[in-house]
């Protein structure tokens, strides 16, 4: 089975791009789309079924024109919900989670934090609700994948230019402490399980900096997995070379 998750950054922008043929190229099983800037009201009859995924959610933003994360899949899922249940987190469209009979996937728009202090301090705490969310969900037995755009590159393998953004949002040690502490409870980066120190791998470009052609990257889009999936990860992939956002999609083969 094949997973792909993509920060589309519009999906109405990028289905004018091609959309259509990159979903079938890429042939996920399930892909995970995150900042789909729309409203129901604006889904088209191919966005609600789009050709090989008959099963398809998504959780919109309360306001216009933001965020927002859809699952397509091929697969019915047994369950479908939108979240730790929190209202100033699900008001912002951020989580879907879709229950199948091996594992859980979690698609999540984790936010962003330059704007201002207020939005960093609601990204930690954002993160610390999420957290404790798996938790929960580790604890009834729940074998878990947690995809998305996590908005902070973890390590100084995952940006082209660390010293020069150890200020920046997306690579304060505050951010890059709690990635840690993910990792301290058990949840795998699948990436670096199969690339551990494989240099210049990106998954996001800054438009305004005209980044993409120098490859002058970060990684923040990722799949974690629970241990318990590790026996049955294939491998971990990152698809650079498939435009259409500022994000490329990334993904994993499982068994």
């Amino acid at each position: 089975m094949r997973l792909i998750s993509w920060n589309v950054n519009g999906l109405r922008a990028v289905w004018k791009k091609g959309f259509m043929e990159i979903l079938q190229d890429m042939d996920g099983d399930i892909v995970c789309l995150q900042e789909t800037k729309l409203q129901d009201d604006q889904l088209t009859p191919a966005m609600i079924r789009p050709e090989g995924y008959p099963y398809t959610h998504y959780h919109f933003a309360e306001r216009k024109g933001y965020s927002g994360v859809a699952t397509y899949s091929r697969t019915e899922p047994l369950e479908v919900s939108t979240g730790p249940g929190n209202g100033w987190i699900d008001n912002e469209g951020r989580v879907l989670t879709t229950r199948f009979k091996d594992f859980t996937l979690l698609n999540i728009y984790f936010p962003n934090g330059q704007m201002s202090e207020e939005r960093l301090r609601y990204k930690l705490d954002f993160y610390e609700h999420t957290l404790k969310y798996f938790g929960s969900l580790k604890e009834r037995g729940e074998k878990l994948i947690i995809c998305g755009d996590y908005n902070t590159a973890h390590h100084p393998i995952d940006l082209a230019r660390p010293k020069e953004n150890e200020g920046t949002s997306g690579f304060l040690p505050v951010e890059r402490a709690w990635m840690d502490k993910l990792e301290e409870h058990g949840y795998l980066d699948t990436f670096r399980i199969f690339h551990p120190d494989e240099p210049d791998r990106y998954s996001w470009w800054s438009y305004r900096t005209n980044a993409r052609p120098r490859n002058i990257g970060w990684r923040i889009d990722y799949f974690y997995i629970t241990p318990d999936l590790k026996p049955r990860l294939k491998d971990a992939f990152i698809l650079d070379d498939i435009m259409g956002s500022d994000h490329c999609p990334v993904g994993i083969d499982i068994y």
